[in-house]
This record gives structure tokens, C-alpha cells and sequence, in this order.
């Protein structure tokens, strides 16, 4: 038994010594926040990766949380292609449960792990300035109400907290200069930051373990994809649905300046030390380079 705990020392050493002093963005969301042990795993491994020396930045969703608000208050909620119709009155409740309940807990969680984690929404400091988002669909454009997309990073404030080894909690809450309020991906919004930041590495937390060649056939897991190869995996149907979005994020994210991108299963406890500091990984990678 201490030779295998030897081992897997040996085995992440080499990558402690690669990514100490880069920048990792994360996006911590899905099923995990509800996931007790796996939440618990993930605040575990985000003060191990800050006391070996890497910078850290978190954004995180929460959209089951504001859908269950708006529920209790007698809100409706209508959805088209995912994207939920945001009301004056919902981006209120939208605001209220991201940047107040849910920043308020990963950051708390992240404070008791002895780490200095600094709650944010995107309108701190005009952290994330946003614009409307428009959806175009059968060649109609369709208002969305306050559904925003990230047009600035304030990146010399955010650059400032990692410096001094603080870990930036972020709620995908944007606004623009008129006072107006936008709720914002938050995939989208860690791709925006992880470009800005010229970032290490993206890592997207999600409820499958990667992309499959075969949604049907575990085995099936692909563990590396170069940017060049998306646009065939997608004609061959490989990569569909709800990956799609979170594809296209990461393409944006690799072609903004972030070394590489990766999707992993956040349901799996200590999944980001396990892709990180071991050889195999337990996700996908997608990398720009041909490297």
C-alpha cells in the first residue's frame, strides 16, 4: 500500500513542477452542486492545486437552483434551445440566487478548506461586461430578454486577486453600461475569462465523463482531439446536442489564447486531480496545436 501511495506521488510530481505558477480557469456546475461528496471532493482539490502553486479561477451555473426559485415565487420559466426567456422580474430572482445563495456557499466551502476564495458576481469591479444576446432561429430573431453574452473582461482586476494567491469565485451575472442586468452562461463565460487570462488550462466540469465516439459504448472515450478534427466529429455525428455548445466554448476559449481545454466528469470525486496530475486523465482533452 505505501509503495502505491509512493507511486501516484511520483506520477503527479512532473505536473506539480509543469503547472505551478499557471493559470487554471474551471467552471464548476452540473449536478455536482447537488452532489454532497463529489462537491466536497471538488473543494478538496481546488486547495490542493492552490497550495502547489497554481492560480486559480472559478466560475460557476446554477441554473436547476434559479429554476426551482422562480417555481416557488409562481414565476414561469420558458426555454428555447436551452436558453431560458429572461424577464425583468426573473433576472432579479436569476441574480439574487446566483450571485447571493450559490457564490456565497462555493466560496464559504472554499474558505473553510484554509484557501482565500473571493465571492464575485461579473458586475463587481465591471468584472464581466455583457450585451444583449440575441437567438436567430428559422431567420427570425428572437429577444430573449435579459440573456446577455460577454463583450469585456476586466482582466487587470481579476489578475490582480490571482497574484495574490486568491481564488476568484464568479457568478455568471454581467452588466453593461446603462445599469441593464444579463444572466450569461456560464460555459461561455469561463471561455471569455480563460482567453483573457491567457489561461493554462480550461476546465469544464460536466455530468459525462468526455466525448465518446459512441455515446453507447463506454469504452469509447476520446481522450485527446485537436481543434482541426471538431468540424469532422461533428459531420460524423460524434459530437451532438448538449455538447455541441460546450464544444463550440471551448474552440472560442483555445482560439482566444488558452492552451488547452478540458471536459471531465465532476460527478467522479477528485476528478480534476485525477486529469490533472496523472499520465492517463479520466476526460477529454482538446488541444489547438498539432502537438
Amino acid at each position: 500500500m505505501n509503495e502505491q501511495k509512493v507511486a501516484i506521488l511520483i506520477e503527479a510530481l512532473p505536473y506539480i513542477k509543469e503547472f505551478a505558477g499557471k493559470t487554471f480557469v474551471i467552471k464548476f456546475g452540473g449536478s455536482i452542486m447537488s452532489n454532497e461528496k463529489a462537491k466536497n471532493a471538488f473543494m478538496e482539490d481546488i486547495a490542493l492545486l492552490n497550495l502547489v502553486g497554481i492560480n486559480l479561477a472559478i466560475v460557476h451555473g446554477g441554473g436547476p437552483y434559479i429554476s426551482e426559485t422562480l417555481k416557488n415565487l409562481n414565476i414561469e420559466s420558458e426555454f428555447i434551445n436551452g436558453l431560458r426567456i429572461t424577464s425583468k422580474e426573473a433576472i432579479k430572482v436569476a441574480e439574487m440566487v446566483l450571485s447571493g445563495l450559490v457564490n456565497k456557499e462555493i466560496t464559504s466551502n472554499i474558505c473553510r478548506q484554509g484557501i482565500t476564495g473571493v465571492g464575485l458576481s461579473g458586475k463587481d469591479a465591471n468584472l464581466v461586461e455583457a450585451k444583449k444576446k440575441y437567438l436567430y432561429k428559422d431567420g427570425k430573431k428572437i429577444d430573449l430578454g435579459y440573456v446577455g453574452e460577454v463583450s469585456k473582461v476586466n482582466t487587470k482586476f481579476l489578475s490582480s486577486l490571482i497574484e495574490k494567491r486568491h481564488v476568484p469565485v464568479i457568478s455568471p451575472i454581467g452588466g453593461d453600461s446603462q445599469g441593464n442586468t444579463y444572466n450569461i452562461n456560464a460555459d461561455l463565460v469561463a471561455a471569455a475569462i480563460s482567453s483573457e487570462l491567457r489561461a493554462e488550462k480550461l476546465i469544464l466540469l460536466t455530468d459525462v465523463e468526455g466525448i465518446y465516439r459512441d455515446i453507447n459504448d463506454p469504452t469509447s472515450l476520446i481522450s485527446t482531439i485537436k481543434i482541426n478534427e471538431i468540424d469532422n466529429y461533428i459531420k460524423e455525428g460524434v459530437i451532438v446536442g448538449g455538447m455541441l455548445p460546450k464544444v463550440e466554448c471551448c474552440v472560442k476559449a483555445l482560439e482566444g489564447g488558452t492552451k488547452s481545454v478540458h471536459l471531465i466528469d465532476g460527478r467522479k470525486e477528485h476528478s480534476l486531480l485525477l486529469e490533472i496530475f496523472t499520465n492517463k486523465g479520466i476526460g477529454t482533452m482538446i488541444k489547438k496545436g498539432d502537438d
